[in-house]
C-alpha cells in the first residue's frame, strides 16, 4: 500500500475516502453548487490536491451512478493526473441527457480517483 498525501483546499469539505473496504476509487466531491444543463459541459473543482508518488498516476472517472441514472460523463475519461501535478483536481463533466439538467450541490460526490502504478517505457526508434 502506498501513502497518498491529500491537501484540502477547502477545509469545510470532507476528507476523500474509500466508501467500502476494497473499493478501487476514492470519492471526489464538488467544491461548488452548479447546474449542468442538457448537452453542456463544465470543469468542476473538487477542493482537493494530492501528491501522487513517482511511479504512480491518478485516474479520474465519473461515478457510475451519475452515468447510469443521469447520462453524465467525464469528457477526458479517464482524466489523468501525473505524479508531478500538485494543483487542484478538477473534473470535466458533460451532460449527455437531451432533456434533464443535473443539479449538483457542494460536497456531492461527483467522481472517483483511482491510483495506479505506471511505468515509463524505453522508447526505441525503428524503421519498420
Amino acid at each position: 500500500m502506498i501513502e497518498l498525501k491529500i491537501k484540502l483546499l477547502d477545509e469545510s469539505l470532507a476528507m476523500p475516502r474509500y466508501q467500502h473496504e476494497g473499493d478501487a476509487g476514492l470519492d471526489l466531491p464538488s467544491r461548488i453548487d452548479f447546474t449542468l444543463e442538457p448537452g453542456a459541459r463544465a470543469t468542476v473543482p473538487t477542493g482537493i490536491a494530492v501528491a501522487i508518488p513517482r511511479g504512480y498516476a491518478g485516474f479520474v472517472l465519473i461515478r457510475s451512478g451519475l452515468a447510469a441514472r443521469h447520462g453524465i460523463s467525464c469528457v477526458n475519461s479517464p482524466g489523468l493526473i501525473d505524479a508531478d501535478y500538485r494543483g487542484e483536481i478538477a473534473v470535466i463533466m458533460i451532460n449527455t441527457d437531451k432533456r434533464e439538467p443535473l443539479h449538483i450541490h457542494r460536497g456531492d460526490r461527483i467522481a472517483q480517483l483511482v491510483i495506479q502504478k505506471v511505468e515509463e517505457a524505453t522508447l526505441v526508434r525503428v524503421r519498420e
